[in-house]
């Protein structure tokens, strides 16, 4: 996935609004953050500690921790390495998790 097609996927999920800047975008639903462009490769998405760890262990190449956020249910993940299925996975989950009934 690229920019773009992070974009267009988050966009596709139900209530999912764009916000943020041209240079920064973010996706909410709700008025929650699904997820955030940091740069044109990076990307922040909201997630749960228990998947958050399955992610980084499984795809260290592509999902990190910053420290900064360590302490925040999030994780950081580089779109360049192409596990287009655990991204899209991440970003659902995060879309379920900020969704309000």
């Amino acid at each position: 996935m690229d920019a773009d097609d992070v974009a267009e996927f988050v966009e596709s999920l139900p209530r999912c609004r764009r916000k943020g800047t041209a240079a920064r975008p973010a996706w909410y639903v709700d008025n929650r953050l699904v997820a955030r462009l940091e740069d044109r490769t990076t990307l922040t998405i909201r997630c749960a500690p228990a998947l958050r760890e399955e992610l980084t262990a499984a795809h260290p190449e592509t999902f990190g921790v910053p420290p900064a956020m360590e302490a925040h249910h999030k994780v950081q993940a580089s779109l360049a390495h192409g596990n287009d299925e655990a991204l899209r996975r991440a970003l659902e989950a995060a879309h379920r998790m900020q969704r309000k009934t």
